[in-house]
């Protein structure tokens, strides 16, 4: 074959593969696209908030991690760690109202579905910025308990406010977030 008809062979390869990349690329974007607009499955066509039908997906252990931070001064730590607060055992009833939270969210939060939650634990830990709240949540469902391990997170911190109020009102709830979840479709999610 002679130099320029293998150019030319040589370059229509190359513009085939430009050609496929350009495909490829855009069908990408088209499911991105598909993708991006799934995620607001609480929207029905009309732009109206709807709770999203799980009935179709099966059931899958689902585990939830949430943490957040209540910021107080050393002052306040101590008198929480030495039990010497006003209102009593703060870190046991904020425990119990994080726990009592989870197994409410579906009545708190609009479109959440009513989960039979098969575990619910909140751990407090008095540490140098303030007191660490974080909560796991587990059941066996078709959708997972994010929501109810952030709502217990959520309750929990309220709580040892409304308990420290009186010796500091600058406290403040911080960073509630979602830790890990596993389970369901999507898989493993950890925070970076």
């Amino acid at each position: 074959m002679p130099p320029s008809s293998r150019r030319k062979a040589q370059r229509a390869a190359y513009l085939e593969r430009i050609k496929d990349q350009a495909v490829s690329t855009r069908s990408r974007k088209a499911k991105t696209a598909r993708r991006s607009a799934a995620v607001l499955t609480h929207l029905d066509t009309k732009g109206a908030a709807r709770m999203v039908d799980v009935g179709a997906k099966g059931v899958t252990d689902r585990r939830a991690v949430a943490r957040g931070l209540l910021r107080v001064s050393p002052a306040t730590r101590a008198l929480v760690r030495d039990g010497a607060t006003p209102k009593g055992d703060v870190l046991a009833a904020a425990r119990l109202a994080g726990i009592m939270a989870a197994k409410k969210t579906s009545e708190l939060i609009p479109l959440t579905h009513p989960l039979p939650l098969t575990h619910a634990a909140v751990d407090l830990t008095i540490g140098q910025d303030g007191i660490t709240i974080e909560a796991t949540v587990s059941t066996s469902a078709q959708t997972g308990v994010e929501m109810e391990a952030l709502t217990a997170v959520s309750v929990a911190g309220l709580t040892l406010y409304d308990m420290l109020k009186s010796v500091e009102r600058g406290a403040r709830l911080t960073d509630i977030r979602l830790v890990e979840k596993t389970g369901g479709k999507s898989g493993t999610y950890r925070a970076p």
